[in-house]
């Protein structure tokens, strides 16, 4: 399958259960769902005039609606060519279940590397069964998709934003329907770094025995 790809990178992953693990990000192109807070809202709209070679896509800067073509085969030659030495890659967006990925996902893990999906839940997973599930849950937002029942009970970790109580309420909710996986690991990841919703974040944490999520790589000032 054709893939869309905004961008396609090496750095630290930043966030939840592989933080600070080397990766290579592969971010697809494409987003119905409408986060009001989302930092890659470029990548929402998958225009034709904003197609263009892989080449020019990778000499942009990680803010351009810009996307090229690619399959499996394609990626890995890309890969050898940027000369990137990471062994896990990450499959983000945008929303990458958009695509069936199921393709690239078994060529990455016959080539030796290790894969993860951060996904808002409200589609259809198409993975190899081997490819670790982020799922960042993204309720009651604009496109007005909900929460499948198939990604929670799939999910290996579950890292939801929050910047008010409201949202931990919204993921008790989840975590009470019968499809969710139990032993997910549940993490907090303040909004845009704000004080007040690190401050809820830690005390939610401490109160519900789960983990805090800091997008560290913003901290030390990397993609």
């Amino acid at each position: 399958m054709s893939l869309k790809l905004n961008e396609v990178f090496e750095s630290i992953q930043g966030e939840g259960a592989y933080t600070g693990v080397p990766s290579i990000f592969v971010r697809l192109q494409g987003c119905p769902v409408g986060c009001p807070w989302c930092d890659t809202q470029h990548t929402w709209s998958v225009d034709l005039e904003d197609k263009r070679s892989e080449q020019q896509v990778m000499k942009e800067s990680g803010d351009s609606r810009h996307w090229f073509s690619s399959d499996a085969e394609q990626l890995m030659a890309l890969f050898k060519r940027q000369g990137y030495q990471a062994r896990h890659v990450v499959l983000t967006g945008g929303e990458p279940a958009m695509y069936d990925l199921r393709d690239l996902t078994q060529t990455l893990h016959q080539h030796g590397f290790s894969t993860q999906i951060e996904t808002s839940g409200t589609f259809e997973l198409q993975i190899s069964p081997e490819t670790w599930v982020t799922l960042s849950p993204k309720v009651d937002m604009k496109g007005g998709y909900p929460v499948l029942d198939s990604v929670l009970a799939v999910a290996h970790e579950i890292k939801h934003p929050v910047a008010m109580e409201r949202h931990v309420e919204e993921l008790k909710a989840l975590l009470a329907r019968p499809a969710t996986n139990l032993d997910a690991l549940v993490y907090l990841q303040p909004i845009s770094q704000q004080k007040r919703a690190t401050e809820l974040a830690i005390r939610t944490c401490i109160a519900e025995n789960w983990r805090l999520s800091l997008q560290t790589h913003k901290f030390i000032g990397i993609e």
